[in-house]
């Protein structure tokens, strides 16, 4: 059995919860199971609790959950941009899978209701990844 970690930001929490809900159901659906859940204030903190989560050997793989919506700066792409380099680069540092579950940037509140459903897209990425390199 897959075992999971789950990373998910508290800002834009009415979003967020709803990818966790569903990430939760497809982890069960999927017959993985979420070992470990870490709520973070945004998605620039993830990193940090996705190598907590890495470090830990009853974690086979993370995923990260996460809504960054269009602001009147380029803040969400800059936001965007740093945390998802840095997942890739935790992922390879660890030989771990972490799947990312974070829509935007560049999205409205709207959208991101709409893309909610990517937390099962990362549930899925995530627990094939374990099974391909586990073979």
């Amino acid at each position: 059995m897959v075992k999971l970690g789950i990373v998910v930001s508290e800002f834009n929490y009415d979003i967020t919860q709803m990818m966790l809900k569903l990430a939760k159901e497809h982890a069960k659906f999927l017959e993985a199971e979420v070992v470990r859940v870490i709520h973070v204030p945004g998605v620039f903190e993830i990193p940090l609790a996705v190598k907590f989560l890495l470090e830990n050997e009853d974690v086979d793989a993370v995923v990260t959950l996460g809504a960054v919506i269009e602001g009147e700066t380029d803040h969400d792409q800059v936001v965007m941009q740093q945390a998802s380099r840095k997942i890739i680069d935790l992922s390879l540092e660890y030989n771990k899978p972490v799947a990312l579950g974070i829509s935007g940037p560049g999205m409205s509140r709207l959208e991101a209701h709409e893309r909610v459903k990517y937390a099962k897209r990362a549930v899925e990425a995530a627990v094939k990844m374990c099974k391909r390199l586990k073979s």
